[in-house]
């Protein structure tokens, strides 16, 4: 049986977790730079927002072995590309749409995560707890961010920071979890030679 090429697995796992290093990054910075331009804030989130939904995109086609932390992102991935497009288009309430269009993304992601964390832990992985959990707390983040409960600018962009670094730490958690690349790997290994039910952590070890 041919082996899977694992070039577009890797692409697809360094991208998570630059672009999760880069959601934390923009956390931090854009809690200390409180004023910073509202066109850096428009091209930079568009941007960011772009690249992670064509990353995505590379992960959802991969084919990695647990096809879990990649099994949603056909869908995340376009939405990703298209919420991206609008917030660089878009020139007036920035603040406003960064948040709505922030809170909805991340929300939706908690909430595939914890689907994600229910298949990690019938695969036998042993930290799927800890995906559980920050899926509850990146959701729960991006729900609140979408109603806006803190009105102030200031308090605004401190909570747009926390639920940015929320959701680049979950996505840095799953993929350090759930990827697992074999250079040998088959073509459908997990569909075709091993049985969902026996397919886990350690049989594949």
């Amino acid at each position: 049986m041919k082996n899977v090429s694992v070039v577009p697995m890797r692409i697809a796992k360094n991208g998570y977790i630059a672009m999760s290093a880069i959601f934390i990054v923009f956390g931090i910075v854009f809690a200390a730079w409180t004023d910073l331009p509202e066109t850096v804030i428009r091209f930079a989130g568009g941007s960011a927002l772009l690249l992670f939904g064509a990353v995505k995109l590379v992960g959802y086609f991969s084919k990695d072995l647990y096809r879990l932390a990649f099994q949603y992102d056909l869908q995340f991935g376009i939405l990703l590309i298209v919420l991206g497009l609008v917030i660089m288009i878009k020139s007036t309430n920035i603040m406003t749409l960064m948040c709505i269009t922030l809170g909805i993304v991340v929300l939706l992601d908690g909430l595939f995560r914890i689907r994600v964390a229910l298949d990690a832990k019938h695969f036998g992985i042993r930290l799927w707890w800890g995906i559980f959990v920050l899926a509850i707390v990146a959701g729960a983040a991006g729900l609140l961010l979408v109603f806006r409960p803190l009105e102030l600018e200031e308090a605004v962009r401190v909570y747009v920071s926390i639920v940015l670094i929320a959701s680049g730490v979950l996505n840095l958690f799953v993929v350090l979890t759930t990827v697992k690349i074999i250079n040998n790997q088959k073509s459908d290994r997990v569909d075709q030679e091993t049985p969902f039910e026996e397919l886990t952590e350690e049989s594949i070890k």
